[in-house]
């Protein structure tokens, strides 16, 4: 069986539910087990992530997909903390040859979201990790201004819903549709690497 890790921080809800729907896609692949993982605040001490039992579930994953919103033109914060915390995988080489990819959201159609996804897949390769990239074309080609890949992103996923403080947590039908066709891309891809 091929386990596909979605690690993700979100801060006001849109990028959890961004990676819901990556889950979703992975589940969907047949003999692929999903994991949902969220970058927890408590696990942030004195500015460093400790979580072992986090880092032991990515170890035992064959793929793991990495999520977080844009801030101010780059991951958020917490996920950065993670991230400089898996510095001792990146030494023992824990991650290399394992498949990766990311996803973001923020709240306007660029807000610098491909920083994010650079950031992303440079953090991947600098583990030794096997990037995927979004691969789909994107629905305005057909006229659709809410349809896969909407955003035109290639590297990864992006969502955006425009902020409205408060309201509960909502992105666009297409940018979910992405998400899950990407899930289900990566884990497709990992079952091919396993074999």
């Amino acid at each position: 069986m091929t386990t596909v890790s979605i690690i993700h921080f979100s801060g006001s809800g849109h990028t959890r539910l961004m990676a819901e729907a990556v889950h979703a896609g992975v589940a969907s692949v047949p003999d692929v087990t999903a994991e949902l993982i969220a970058i927890q605040g408590k696990d942030i001490i004195e500015g460093r992530y400790k979580n072992e039992a986090v880092f032991a579930q990515l170890a035992k994953s064959d793929a793991i997909i990495f999520g977080t919103p844009t801030y101010m033109g780059g991951p958020a914060a917490q996920f950065k903390a993670f991230a400089d915390a898996a510095g001792m995988v990146w030494f023992q080489q824990g991650w290399k040859n394992k498949v990766a990819g990311g996803f973001t959201h923020s709240s306007s159609p660029n807000g610098d979201k491909g920083t994010t996804l650079h950031y992303l897949s440079v953090f991947a390769a600098q583990m030794g990790m096997l990037w995927v990239g979004a691969g789909e074309l994107p629905s305005t080609l057909a006229g659709k201004t809410d349809g896969v890949n909407r955003l035109g992103s290639y590297l990864g996923p992006t969502g955006a819903t425009p902020m409205n403080p408060g309201a509960s947590a909502v992105v666009e039908s297409g940018d979910l549709l992405t998400a899950q066709a990407y899930g289900q891309r990566v884990a497709a891809f990992a079952v091919k690497l396993a074999r």
